[in-house]
């Protein structure tokens, strides 16, 4: 089954391969029919195609909009083939000379490949049992007579090519050299301007160009486009591409086709969905047939007598905290609704990679990956959304101590999104029962730790100055504020690169002694708030195992 642009057409495609064996090949003749009065600029009514296929006139209102042109007709050429594919259609079906692909590129004297582009171009095509019993590719004369009628020029234009000869090879090497080191062309650029000049194809000047420097590296005249590039500079064009480089400049830049930087962009796109983890909690629903069409376009079906309750946000509520109570609970309905459609796209996105091929990527191919994932990451926000007012009302009963209430309700949105993960709904528990023991699980972890922590170390800000002032005590008299900051700086010398800013950020360890919030440096590092506390609680770990050991030897 082929990809449609149009949703109503492959719908309709998937109907008429159901329908009437004895029909199957009317509504073939009709699709060919139908693709001869149609304009790539104008919209057509998706009842106007069902009529002018099936002769049935719905009476109902349209409930879908009009199909673009440009869509319509690679749409049809494709519902052509896959009805084909349903039936078994004989040459012999048809009163007149049916040809298959060699034969009808002998009859024009033109390549195989050739008639590949004509069919691009529309010729139509059938798939059709010839009397070997194989079933190939198959054009009708008449069909032939169409398009001949419709692109005169581009057949007369196929029908006179010649091969080059190997003076007309010479020439356009020698005229290609010649253009590249007075004008520093790209071999796109040269094969459009070697194309005006000898009349021949882009496509035939890029070819000879390119198989000479295949043969003859030492000769060639894109050196750089014959040698693969290297992993860091295919990395660079895929981040340029990200950021809004255009494929021109990068082909360019690099002295490659624009084929070739699409082709490399798909590739690193590819590599990273393989290298994905995609955990998921599988159902046998999944593996039913059209579970696409039951599982993505249901809507949830919600109990009269069940409705989803707002609830009032406690008072003393920082005005952020309390705007989630704002957002209704979901329904059970609902509820398992979303759950099964999050696990389904994230099913569908892991089943879809297996056909993955870094060597050969398919573009729709990783678009319908990239996609399910997108779409499974909206629901589970949606569900993430619905539920965050479970996190504070839990964070509120840990509230003790030092931590605060934003610091507990990050930690907790954590343990709530794992739960998402790793919620199996169709075993028919509520999920807020579910995340209510994770998140509780985990405050039963971090909570006391932290208080132990607290109880047993002194605050990261006074153990740095402790140190300080330890160095200071030690020798006051031959100690110079300078040399009091090379010893801090020796310390802080041995955390990572990433630790030590956060560090000095936060605690103002620096020449202007301004400190940083958490969240400023998290904004200036371009990571999450949460993340910037977790490296920074490590990075005081590694300062007490330092400090230890040489506050003890100063005091000797």
């Amino acid at each position: 089954m082929q990809d449609y642009q149009s949703k109503p057409v492959g719908e309709l495609a998937r109907q008429l391969q159901a329908g009437p064996m004895r029909l199957r090949k009317g509504y073939i003749d009709s699709a060919e029919a139908l693709l001869g009065i149609i304009e790539p600029h104008l919209e057509y009514p998706c009842e106007f195609v069902v009529y002018r296929l099936t002769g049935y006139r719905s009476r109902r209102r349209a409930s879908t909009g009009p199909v673009i042109g440009a869509d319509l007709i690679p749409d049809l050429q494709h519902l052509i083939l896959d009805v084909c594919d349903s039936l078994v259609l004989l040459t012999t079906d048809y009163d007149e000379a049916v040809f298959d692909t060699p034969s009808l590129a002998g009859k024009f004297g033109v390549s195989t490949k050739t008639i590949q582009r004509w069919r691009k171009g529309g010729l139509v095509a059938r798939r059709m049992v010839f009397d070997n019993g194989k079933k190939r590719i198959a054009f009708l004369e008449s069909s032939i007579r169409t398009f001949a009628k419709r692109r005169r020029r581009l057949i007369l234009r196929s029908a006179r090519f010649t091969r080059l000869t190997k003076t007309e090879r010479s020439d356009i090497i020698r005229q290609a050299r010649r253009m590249v080191s007075h004008s520093k062309c790209c071999l796109m650029e040269v094969s459009k301007r070697m194309a005006i000049k000898t009349g021949r194809a882009p496509e035939t000047i890029r070819y000879t160009i390119r198989n000479h420097d295949r043969r003859k590296p030492s000769e060639a005249i894109f050196g750089d486009y014959a040698a693969p590039l290297e992993n860091r500079d295919r990395e660079v064009i895929y981040r340029c591409f990200l950021n809004g480089v255009s494929v021109i400049s990068l082909a360019q830049r690099y002295g490659r086709t624009r084929g070739s930087i699409y082709r490399i962009v798909n590739e690193m796109r590819a590599g990273q969905l393989l290298e994905r983890k995609i955990d998921y909690m599988f159902n046998p629903q999944f593996d039913l047939p059209g579970a696409d069409e039951s599982i993505l376009t249901e809507s949830p079906v919600e109990d009269p007598a069940a409705k989803s309750k707002r609830v009032h946000a406690p008072k003393g509520l920082p005005p952020y905290l309390a705007s989630l109570y704002e957002l209704p609970l979901m329904t059970p309905a609902k509820e398992r609704w979303a759950f099964k459609k999050y696990n389904y796209l994230k099913f569908r996105a892991d089943h879809l990679r297996k056909a993955l091929d870094v060597n050969h990527v398919r573009s729709s191919l990783v678009r319908q990956i990239e996609r399910s994932l997108a779409q499974a990451e909206v629901v589970k926000n949606q569900i993430i959304r619905a539920n965050l007012r479970l996190v504070v009302s839990i964070a509120r009963k840990h509230l003790h101590g030092s931590q605060t209430l934003f610091e507990l309700v990050s930690d907790g949105n954590v343990s709530l999104m794992r739960a998402v993960e790793k919620f199996d709904y169709s075993r028919g528990f509520k999920f807020s029962t579910y995340a209510s023991w994770a998140i509780m699980k985990n405050f039963a972890r971090s909570v006391p730790k932290e208080r132990y922590r607290l109880d047993r170390f002194v605050t990261g800000t006074e153990e740095v100055m402790d140190f300080v002032g330890g160095l200071a005590g030690y020798d006051s008299h031959a100690c110079s504020l300078s040399e009091l900051r090379d010893s801090l700086e020796v310390v802080l010398a041995q955390l990572s690169a990433r630790e030590r800013s956060i560090v000095v950020g936060h605690f103002g360890i620096n020449s202007s002694g301004r400190t940083q919030t958490l969240e400023q440096i998290s904004r200036q590092i371009g990571l999450s708030k949460e993340r910037v506390r977790q490296i920074e609680r490590g990075a005081m770990d590694k300062l007490r195992s330092m400090l230890k050991p040489i506050s003890s030897d100063l005091m000797r």
